[in-house]
């Protein structure tokens, strides 16, 4: 995602803490079953320092199927979603990320089971305990509000940051990012539990529907038509994405006959067809610099009309919106940005939200580099930038491996991630630094990644002990030494 860092609120640190408490207090009381013990529920959180709320123990998830009825004229939407999840332990209850919904009825295996909304999790007591091992259904029928978009927990007492649901006139569009995209469904909202995604959508016949993955089929009956859209792959639940409104559809190939589908909203094609045109060229210059096929099985853009968050990394449908992102030739190395997330952020997503850098500091490290071919940008200018920033911030927020405001991780952990990647390419020379990067890409894809962890890749790829000068930039008090080769 590329938007600007948030101000910390003391507020906001305050509920963050209080959460985490809380979350150790469950972890430590409901989180697994031990040998001797029967079915016990399962942890209400992850153990996310940064978002404790987040997240649940016991089971992982495998897919979601999601159907959504659209009609004009109405925010609330009947909804459904069927979870396939497999259990790490024997669960007699188990709960799942849920606001802003009206939850009708749920059914684990097919049997009615009890349920209970409080807070931001839906708990659900199936009629059997299920399994340790076993893999089981959940399905849940619901009403999605498309006008709820209530405060983080973790800045309770601030307006919301940024929108969730946005509404169009033609349809809609989703903003997930970091904790509110179980606002459209319930699930498992934290990035290491990746899955699966389908979205079944009915729409009025004259409009589209666009989401993650490829078009699977399509069907129209009685004036409306039901869209379903798949991901081949694993996701993580913050990159999930649907649109409806009315687009023009551009097909393109890319490198190894990769398909290439882009939405533009009708009123912005025109101006948007430069921009469009350089996705081609753009993939094939991320695979050479990363030194591996771009990882999904499509990829394309979302352009929608009217107001949106900011750039955004959706997986495998990078949206914008189509006038401020798509239609300005300043604005194309944004377009790399979120390629380059697809790579570091969704197919090898973060281990906990204290890693986001591997994200943010990827996408804006190959960014740059983009910047300073392509004319737009001198690297050492950028280089200089970034340091700068730091310098001024870091006080405030914290290093990008340890926060201090949950929501500054959008903004304050591109500028430290990209000087620590910039600073290791010269200390171990291009070589030894693309082998590194391409390591970690393939050992890590459609999993989930800690800064141990390429801390790790790098110390053996390089055959030197790297773990200083790393953890320095990600979780050092003070801004270290400007990047130099050593």
């Amino acid at each position: 995602m590329r938007t600007r860092p948030r101000a910390r609120t003391t507020t906001a640190v305050l509920a963050a803490t209080a959460l985490a408490a809380a979350a150790v207090t469950v972890l430590s009381t409901g989180g697994g079953a031990t040998a001797s013990s029967g079915p016990e529920p399962g942890a209400e959180s992850a153990g996310d320092r940064l978002f404790p709320y987040l997240g649940n123990g016991g089971y992982d998830v495998a897919s979601y199927d999601v159907a959504f009825d659209y009609r004009p004229g109405e925010t609330a939407m009947r909804s459904a979603v069927r979870i396939t999840a497999s259990a790490r332990q024997a669960l007699s209850r188990f709960s799942l990320d849920s606001a802003g919904q009206a939850i009708r009825d749920v059914t684990v295996d097919g049997r009615r089971a009890r349920f209970a909304a409080h807070g931001e999790k839906l708990v659900v007591t199936p009629e059997r305990a299920v399994r340790k091992g076993a893999r089981f259904h959940v399905e849940i029928g619901y009403t999605a509000d498309r006008t709820a978009n209530p405060p983080s927990p973790a800045s309770p007492d601030s307006p919301p940051h940024l929108g969730n649901w946005y509404n169009k006139d033609d349809g809609f569009v989703l903003f997930g990012q970091p904790d509110r995209a179980h606002l459209f469904f319930p699930m498992n909202d934290h990035p290491a539990d990746k899955a699966t995604v389908t979205f079944r959508v009915t729409v009025p016949k004259d409009l589209q529907v666009a989401a993650n993955g490829t078009l699977r089929s399509r069907s129209t009956s009685r004036g409306r038509t039901t869209y379903v859209y798949g991901t081949r792959d694993p996701i993580p639940t913050q990159v999930v994405q649907v649109a409806v409104g009315r687009f023009r559809q551009v097909r393109q190939t890319g490198p190894h006959g990769l398909p290439l589908t882009s939405f533009i909203t009708t009123g912005s094609y025109e101006k948007a067809k430069p921009s469009v045109r350089l996705i081609p060229s753009q993939v094939a210059w991320v695979e050479k610099q990363i030194g591996a096929r771009y990882p999904f099985e499509a990829y394309g853009v979302l352009g929608v009309k009217g107001g949106y968050a900011a750039a955004f990394e959706s997986a495998g449908l990078s949206t914008f919106s189509a006038e401020a992102g798509l239609t300005k030739p300043e604005e194309t190395p944004t377009m790399v940005h979120e390629l380059v997330h697809q790579y570091f952020g969704n197919a090898v997503s973060e281990k906990s939200w204290d890693d986001m850098w591997i994200s943010e500091g990827h996408a804006t490290y190959y960014t740059l580099l983009y910047k300073d071919e392509k004319g737009f940008e001198k690297l050492a200018d950028s280089v200089r930038r970034a340091y700068t920033y730091d310098q001024d911030t870091r006080g405030t927020t914290g290093p990008p491996g340890r926060l201090k405001d949950p929501l500054d991780l959008l903004g304050s952990t591109n500028a430290p991630g990209f000087l620590m990647l910039y600073g290791l390419r010269l200390k171990v020379g291009d070589a030894t630094f693309r082998a590194i990067e391409r390591t970690f890409f393939e050992k890590y894809r459609h999993k989930a990644a800690s800064t141990q962890d390429f801390v790790d890749v790098a110390n053996a790829v390089s055959h030197r002990d790297l773990t200083a000068y790393i953890t320095s930039w990600i979780y050092g008090a003070e801004t270290p030494p400007m990047p130099a080769a050593s």
